[in-house]
């Protein structure tokens, strides 16, 4: 027979086996957390707020009935976030806006940064993909240079004022939208750039370089949200036509 351990040292033998197991635990608790937290999507929204990191939309995704609802929600805090700025802005002033709860606005959109997101997407999609219609590719180059220009400030004016938040508050998105975005952005010149050089080619439009170019002639719309206004002197298709003629000189094109 083994020998009787005294209750006292017995006690003590516990204690110290216990207190040998709570790091061990402790580390497996922060590594399993860890490879968790790698596996998973980036947040919406970053840090400090776990909430906002954990909340879900209970739409996963939008339908032919509630897309009524979630572009109202989309107006609704667009036009605060145009008239007070994002960090200002907050879901209760959009609730407060429609008339219904937060919890009928966290239903449709992770949270303040989505919104955010999701309307500052629509018009850089619509911008930067202006090339992607075949119907450009027939036309001589310095005719479709001329038609995504003009096309890249109707874009631009047709997404008022949302299409002017990445120019006010560029800190305001995460950098995986900002990826996104650079890379749509890039798909966008690139295309540009191999027009300008054909047109260059056939003797239809003059300039030196290429990229500096088109990054100048696509940056007179980039500067509406300094000074446009849709009640202005000049009602949207005049300013159009005034950007297209200026952005048509940049890239060397004369008689438009």
């Amino acid at each position: 027979m083994g020998s009787v351990i005294p209750p006292e040292k017995a006690l003590k033998l516990r204690r110290s086996r216990t207190a040998k197991a709570r790091p061990a635990a402790a580390t497996a608790t922060a590594t399993a957390t860890a490879a968790s937290a790698s596996a998973s999507v980036p947040a919406p929204a970053p840090a400090p707020a776990a909430a906002a990191r954990l909340r879900q939309p209970r739409q996963r995704q939008p339908t032919a009935g509630t897309d009524g609802k979630r572009e109202a929600i989309l107006r609704a805090a667009e036009a605060l976030f145009h008239t007070q700025g994002y960090a200002r802005t907050t879901i209760d002033q959009v609730a407060a806006q429609l008339q219904v709860s937060k919890p009928y606005v966290y239903y449709y959109f992770h949270n303040k940064q989505q919104l955010f997101e999701t309307l500052s997407w629509t018009p850089t999609e619509a911008c930067f993909t202006v090339l992607d219609d075949p119907a450009l590719a027939a036309l001589p180059a310095h005719e479709a240079a001329a038609q995504a220009l003009e096309r890249l400030i109707r874009a631009t004016l047709a997404h008022y004022p949302a299409a002017f938040f990445a120019y006010r508050e560029p800190q305001a998105y995460r950098p995986e939208y900002l990826e996104a975005q650079k890379r749509l952005a890039h798909h966008f010149y690139d295309q540009f750039c191999a027009l300008l050089e054909r047109g260059r080619a056939d003797g239809r439009l003059h300039f030196d370089e290429t990229r500096i170019t088109a990054l100048a002639a696509c940056s007179l719309p980039g500067f509406l949200y300094s000074w446009y206004r849709p009640d202005g002197r000049l009602p949207a298709e005049a300013v159009v036509q005034v950007l297209r003629q200026l952005a048509c000189r940049v890239i060397g094109l004369a008689g438009v």
